[in-house]
């Protein structure tokens, strides 16, 4: 699913080598009623955009997050009809990982969503030159399923959800 090639983890030749970074966004206060377990919580942007937002860059030192690949403006969501969409912006046109980066917010997704969700992981539209077939990889259930058997990438994805030290 991830493609060898150029850079990327393991190879010790980073693809951007110098990429902006941005400033975190605070973190959100929690509303009275979102402590209340009487009242129904639903699942909005900003929850989304927290729970990926501290997801590790596979080259950098860097979250999603300080290097814009993840915007909460770019998620979108409908609790009522379960729905999750998430753009994401690879930091160069020709970055090799950005399957593995869609991925990555793909499986946090899974694993932090009630099944009930429908999940769209996708590359914002005209930011990277092969959009086309990574989107169409990510949107494939069983491609996805078959990358997460592979133990060496699921690692590596491990990786990428796990908090930095």
């Amino acid at each position: 699913m991830v493609g060898g090639g150029g850079g990327g983890v393991g190879s010790g030749l980073l693809e951007n080598a110098n990429p902006l970074i941005y400033e975190r966004s605070g973190e959100r206060p929690v509303t009275a009623g979102e402590e209340d377990e009487q009242v129904p919580d639903s699942i909005d942007a900003r929850e989304i955009f927290d729970l990926i937002r501290s997801i590790n860059d596979p080259e950098h030192p860097l979250t999603l997050e300080e290097l814009n690949v993840v915007e909460q403006v770019r998620v979108q969501v409908s609790d009522p009809e379960s729905t999750v969409a998430v753009a994401f912006t690879p930091t160069i046109p020709h970055c090799s990982m950005a399957t593995l980066i869609g991925l990555s917010i793909k499986v946090k997704l899974l694993r932090s969503l009630p099944q009930r969700f429908k999940m769209d992981v996708h590359i914002t539209p005209g930011t990277h030159a092969s959009e086309h077939a990574v989107n169409k990889q990510l949107a494939d259930k069983e491609r996805v399923a078959a990358a997460l058997e592979n133990t060496h990438l699921l690692e590596v994805v491990n990786q990428c959800l796990s908090a930095r030290s």
